[in-house]
């Protein structure tokens, strides 16, 4: 059974000094207590007895009065476009999510649709954010980085193919997951590559590296063979399509983009009677359950990224210290996970 707490919604805004008179102790101590302070010792009965005064009194602390008090805010801002990324990314979001708010950082997601680099960047600095976590769908620039800067945020992080200049860059690079697939594929015997580029807008972050990686894998093997980009969206309908022409299109290999795109379309191959791996060799990315689940098992390329608790932690690391130095740089591996269906 829950409890109401005893401030009406009709009533005076609960104050800290209200906070500090239930609980028996200095506005001071409710402040530490309440905005997590490490530099001051106070013991755990006395946190308890404050937050739950606080929680009895509906009692919430004014983000701006803190921000003014500290200089800056605890915004950390996530730009984000709203694409479907899939499983995968979407665990390594929520970690960074809940990470960031354990310490004690309060995440906003702002939709950059729409927004170049600079415009993007003005945008973000309006919210004074104490730090940035760009995760590539916007390529920001040297001066958007300044106009960050100048606005009070102490960090800003990309992670992407590039470095960009005032930032603290960690290479993020697609095309690593392209070349690990190809060379799997080139290792198997197999010379004519598909691969599948979602027809989904948004997803050019992803895909066209991916894409430059196979035939970058492909080049670099010199053994005659060839590859063709495949637009599919990730339906049955469109799958079915391409599975109807695959036989014309000389190929006998694709990677699917990821395990998703790879189990929609291995399906619709073997409804079209095209073997696999005999006739069509298939290779998925992101190495998620379902691919073990599938017969064949699906051959896949397991994606290795830090932590969401790292990249939490690498935030809190630069707004404390803005100069210091970020030891990881290039934040990306991936290998192959050979299974039936290559």
């Amino acid at each position: 059974m829950s409890q109401t707490p005893k401030q009406s919604a009709e009533g005076p805004v609960p104050t800290s000094t209200d906070v500090a008179r239930l609980a028996g102790v200095s506005r001071a101590t409710v402040s530490y207590v309440l905005n997590n302070t490490s530099a001051v010792r106070i013991s755990e009965p006395t946190r308890r007895r404050v937050r739950e005064a606080a929680e009895e009194l509906g009692y919430v602390p004014h983000a701006a009065a803190r921000s003014l008090r500290a200089g800056h805010t605890r915004i950390v801002l996530l730009p984000t476009a709203h694409i479907p990324v899939g499983p995968l990314y979407s665990q390594f979001l929520n970690e960074i999510q809940w990470a960031l708010r354990a310490l004690d950082y309060t995440v906003v997601q702002y939709g950059s649709i729409g927004l170049g680099a600079d415009e993007a960047a003005r945008a973000w600095a309006e919210l004074r954010p104490v730090a940035v976590l760009s995760l590539g769908e916007i390529a920001l620039t040297a001066h958007g980085v300044q106009v960050l800067k100048r606005s009070g945020a102490k960090a800003v992080i990309t992670l992407g193919p590039q470095r960009v200049e005032g930032a603290h860059s960690l290479v993020m690079d697609q095309r690593a997951i392209g070349v690990a697939a190809a060379e799997h594929l080139l290792e198997r015997g197999r010379r004519g590559i598909g691969v599948v580029v979602p027809a989904e807008p948004g997803l050019e972050l992803f895909s066209k590296p991916r894409l430059a990686g196979v035939r970058k894998a492909v080049a670099g093997a010199g053994v005659g063979a060839r590859v063709e980009a495949l637009t599919m969206a990730y339906d049955e309908e469109s799958a079915a399509g391409l599975a109807a022409r695959w036989r014309d299109l000389g190929l006998d290999a694709v990677y699917a983009y990821n395990d998703e795109y790879a189990q929609v379309l291995m399906r619709a191959l073997q409804d079209a009677g095209v073997d696999v791996p005999g006739e069509c060799a298939v290779v998925g990315a992101d190495d998620l359950l379902l691919g073990k689940l599938l017969r064949p098992r699906l051959s896949t390329v397991h994606v290795e990224m830090p932590t969401g608790r790292e990249m939490a932690e690498l935030v809190d690391r630069v707004v404390r210290d803005p100069g210091g130095a970020v030891e990881r740089h290039d934040l990306m591996a991936a290998r192959a996970v050979p299974r039936e269906s290559s």
